[in-house]
């Protein structure tokens, strides 16, 4: 592979990526000095070897087509939150409170997700993995147009621009399965969901599994006080 695999960051409820930062510029590739990814620190090699043996392991599953084409449909169905707009409008579908809830819960959704990931990838600035380890792949090139050709096969997947940490895909998909599901079967399956995002993400080489884990954590925080401001704003009872 001489290109990693690449996507682009989502958010639900946006109808731009206001997580990219096409004029951001990017550090060096494992951090830089001071941050705690530097890997001349103690903490910096654990995390880095932690980021290498998920990176050794998905790499089994790189160029499985089932793999690929599974990674590639769950990234997709994160980019802009559009599966949760999908999910929002079937909530949405009759009148009444379940409708107010759900448009309410999207939209506070994508704000807090947005501009917590906007503000953390701004004091951050991680590089993507795919331009640290360009040098050690092999078999892969990329399209003219941002997409990814694994192999003789082409990855439909956009390129991001925005810094690596945390993972935006991953912080919009947690924090919106925190605050728009009802009931526990509902947001269980949605957790879910979320997860095989935060997976996509790392086999696509768009981020370090660090990154995702980072975003998994606070989306889930960003989630529970963004669902305590929708039961506000709704009058909703349920925690």
């Amino acid at each position: 592979m001489t290109v990693p695999l690449r996507s682009a960051e989502g958010v639900p409820g946006a109808p731009s990526a206001a997580s990219e930062h096409p004029g951001h510029v990017e550090v060096e590739a494992h951090g830089t000095p001071g941050l705690i990814w530097d890997r001349t620190s103690g903490w910096g090699r654990a995390l880095g070897s932690v980021d290498d043996a998920a990176d050794r392991w998905l790499d089994h599953l790189r160029g499985v087509p089932l793999a690929d084409a599974a990674a590639t449909v769950v990234s997709n169905l994160a980019d802009y939150g559009f599966a949760w707009a999908v999910l929002a409008a079937v909530k949405a579908r009759k009148p009444g409170p379940s409708r107010r809830r759900a448009l309410v819960a999207l939209a506070v959704a994508g704000v807090v997700s947005a501009g917590v990931n906007s503000g953390v990838k701004r004091a951050v600035g991680r590089q993507r993995p795919s331009s640290a380890d360009a040098s050690s792949t092999d078999g892969d090139a990329r399209g003219t147009d941002g997409s990814v050709a694994t192999a003789s096969r082409v990855l439909p997947v956009r390129r991001p621009r925005s810094s690596s940490f945390p993972s935006g895909h991953t912080l919009a998909a947690f924090c919106t399965a925190v605050v728009l599901p009802d009931g526990r079967a509902e947001r269980t399956a949605s957790l879910a969901f979320a997860t095989a995002v935060a997976a996509s993400r790392v086999h696509l080489r768009a981020h370090h599994a660090s990154d995702v884990v980072g975003g998994a954590l606070i989306g889930t925080v960003a989630g529970t006080a963004a669902r305590r401001l929708v039961a506000a704003v709704v009058r909703d009872p349920r925690p």
